[in-house]
């Protein structure tokens, strides 16, 4: 948008809570000192877009809020009018994992949502896919380049074969040998695997290649009963590297016919699986793109869908907020166990929650972690927190989860894929390319002006909301609408239609040998 036109707008500034203190400007561009408001107020300073301003003098030591929180406190005395940049914040301490209210402040159950559907592949287990894909399993990075000079091939030479396919996807990664295989945490990664081949979009058609002679044995990735999905490279068998991706690319067509029996078919909504993201967050995060999605996130648990949101280190600071949501004592000891568990985590690497906030997120207007994080969980909704489930567990449950995972976004997309996740919604402030081939991602800009300069990248503006042209409710209801409608393929997100997909990202808190 051109500087002038903006220059030319009413002023406008956001205060989200009765008790906050500060507000963040809307304006695109910021605003210059000498800007006054209806309410009276006058900027002393130039204050950027998404940044804070006082609302009132603030003594030193006195507490900065902000969704009515406390998010630090100033450092030295604030007029009225001035920027509050992260410089001028006192980060206060986590909230204390033993003093956690639990089931506390549970809300009434969100009223049902009936007739909503989409067009799903129904898979043989009963779950549903919002894509029609072979995903390739690998037991060991060693084997990543044959499989994917192999994957070329398949795509080149079967997949216009096999019209009803969408896509052929390489499941690899760095791990399975030159690891502490037996270590406790090694959980993690192992379990990732063995529910990243399940995920639905997969058709329960399953593949893995592997070396021969590491650590995870290709069979740990496999159902009972399916060892003849195994192709090795070290088999004797195999004379050059030519029989071995002749090998895999029969395996392969084989699955693909399977696959291509699978067509769309009219499913409740309540068969979504959709994970719940953010990615270059900023001050308007918490304001526009995270609120929309907690009120499509309420449409979709009302419809009997499972929904999942993450990111330990971004609701850690929120923690108590949500432990009052728990349905009940098991869920709330849930939730404080896994906060506990990466606090632990984050200390034996010599860092603690303050590492999780980027430069990015700064020039965007959050300040700390505190901050952030009490924007993160407005994309859980405003329902009851039904279950948690442990880094790459599978989801069994229906309603609103905490999926625990690191903040990465590849890490966290991973580990949603695994939980069963079938389609994401992925919030952003400063912009993102990212996207999975396995499931498609539809990305929320927090502001318009970002939608209108990422036009062919971001999928839905919920800048609209600051800008006072849409109600909450209104984008949350759109939202939902295009995701039945991406889940159905009627509608393709721009990371999708570009081609636009990151490697999967494996957690693997255990030792490396």
């Amino acid at each position: 948008m051109n500087q002038q036109v903006v220059a030319n707008q009413e002023p406008r500034i956001i205060k989200l809570n009765a008790r906050d203190n500060v507000a963040i400007v809307v304006n695109d561009f910021g605003l210059p000192a000498g800007t006054k408001f209806a309410d009276g107020l006058t900027l002393k300073s130039f204050v950027p877009q998404g940044h804070k301003t006082a609302l009132v003098d603030i003594a030193q030591d006195a507490p900065i809020i902000r969704y009515g929180e406390i998010i630090g406190t100033a450092k030295s005395p604030i007029s009225a009018g001035e920027w509050v940049d992260e410089a001028r914040i006192d980060m206060p301490e986590a909230p204390a994992l033993d003093k956690l209210e639990i089931s506390t402040a549970v809300p009434a159950p969100l009223p049902p949502l009936d007739g909503y559907t989409f067009e799903g592949y129904r898979n043989r287990d009963g779950s549903v896919g919002t894509r029609n894909v072979l995903g390739i399993s690998t037991s060991v990075q060693c084997v990543k380049g044959t499989l994917e000079y192999a994957i070329k091939r398949i795509k080149s030479e079967l997949l216009p074969k096999y019209p009803n396919v969408d896509d052929v996807v390489a499941l690899t990664h760095a791990y399975g040998c030159g690891v502490a295989i037996t270590a406790p945490d090694a959980v993690v990664p192992i379990r990732t695997l063995q529910n990243l081949a399940l995920n639905p979009n997969f058709g329960g058609e399953i593949l893995v290649v592997g070396l021969g002679c590491e650590k995870l044995a290709p069979e740990r990735l496999l159902p009972e009963g399916a060892e003849d999905s195994i192709v090795r490279m070290q088999d004797e068998a195999f004379d050059g590297f030519g029989a071995i991706v002749d090998a895999i690319m029969t395996q392969a067509e084989r699955r693909l016919a399977e696959l291509n029996k699978r067509t769309r078919e009219t499913c409740p909504a309540s068969d979504l699986v959709i994970g719940l993201q953010c990615g270059g967050s900023d001050a308007f995060s918490g304001v526009t793109a995270n609120p929309a999605v907690g009120f499509a996130a309420d449409l979709l648990v009302r419809a009997g869908a499972t929904v999942m949101f993450s990111e330990v280190t971004e609701v850690r600071d929120a923690i108590q907020l949500l432990t009052r949501r728990a349905i009940n004592e098991d869920v709330g000891r849930a939730l404080i166990r896994e906060m506990d568990w990466y606090d632990s985590y984050l200390a034996r690497g010599g860092a603690d929650r303050s590492a999780n906030t980027t430069p990015g997120n700064k020039k965007g207007g959050l300040a700390n972690i505190v901050e952030k994080s009490l924007g993160s969980i407005v994309k859980s909704g405003s329902g009851p927190i039904h279950g948690v489930l442990a880094p790459g567990e599978k989801a069994k449950q229906k309603g609103m989860l905490f999926a625990a995972t690191p903040a990465s976004d590849f890490i966290c997309g991973t580990l949603q894929l695994a939980s069963g996740m079938t389609l994401q919604v992925f919030t952003t402030g400063r912009g993102t390319p990212y996207g999975l081939a396995a499931a498609p991602v539809i990305k929320v800009a927090t502001r318009s002006e970002l939608a209108r300069r990422w036009k062919d990248l971001i999928d839905f503006d919920a800048g609209r909301i600051a800008t006072g042209e849409m109600t909450i409710e209104e984008t949350g209801w759109e939202l939902f609408k295009l995701i039945l409608d991406v889940a159905s393929g009627r509608t393709k997100p721009w990371s999708d239609r570009w081609g636009i997909h990151n490697d999967l990202t494996l957690f693997n808190p255990a030792p490396v040998t």
